[in-house]
């Protein structure tokens, strides 16, 4: 497999804060979309930046700006498919997302995600953490893990399905990934989860508080 692309989901609503480009909030003097660019650009072949709204106030980050093509807020699929739909622009075979308000996500994610693809026809792989204290406990189907679906390898060969989907209403990103015999990686959760995304003030300050 050829090294992925990299898009990072910055097309969400950020509702729990207030709304606005969540991304463009500061974590210990530096914004966070800027804390993603630097931990996923050396993983990737290049990198892509999936939001939604006049490209132009992403300007000072150098990145191309691809929008959701699936009418109204369909999700992160709609942001994973627009990543496709770029990647195969650029004649690459897979991505790498990462969500644009997870400045801790794991440094080796890529080369972890792309190891547990090895054999698959079409690699798709979705990052995981163990259930950790009181989040043990809880019912989950007998899931023992936290999916992450921001945080996934995707074949550019299922993009039209994928698009077939969106356009039928799937929202539920596990749904299509295990239609599709996804697999999962598991990160570790300790000493905090990687994957650990700002959604509201209090989790600003939660993070704020790791990098202390």
């Amino acid at each position: 497999m050829t090294q992925p692309l990299g898009v990072i989901l910055a097309g969400g609503l950020a509702t729990r804060m207030g709304g606005g480009d969540k991304g463009r909030l500061q974590v210990g003097g530096q914004s966070l979309i800027c804390r993603v660019i630097n931990r996923l650009s050396p993983q990737v072949a290049s990198l892509a930046l999936n939001a939604n709204g006049d490209p132009e106030r992403f300007a000072d980050l150098g990145l191309p700006v691809i929008a959701d093509s699936i009418e109204g807020f369909a999700g992160p699929l709609a942001g994973v498919l627009a990543g496709l739909d770029w990647a195969a622009e650029q004649g690459a075979d897979t991505i790498v997302t990462a969500a644009a308000d997870t400045p801790f996500f794991p440094q080796d994610l890529v080369a972890r995600l792309t190891a547990t693809a090895e054999g698959m026809e079409h690699p798709l792989v979705m990052a995981t953490t163990p259930r950790t204290g009181d989040e043990a406990l809880k019912s989950g189907g007998g899931k023992r893990v936290n999916r992450h679906p921001a945080f996934g390898l995707w074949p550019v060969a299922l993009r039209d399905d994928l698009r077939a989907g969106l356009n039928d209403g799937l929202r539920k990103v596990v749904l299509w990934t295990d239609r599709h015999g996804g697999r999962e990686t598991l990160f570790e959760a300790d000493p905090f989860d990687p994957f650990f995304n700002i959604n509201t003030p209090e989790d600003l300050a939660k993070a704020e508080a790791l990098l202390t």
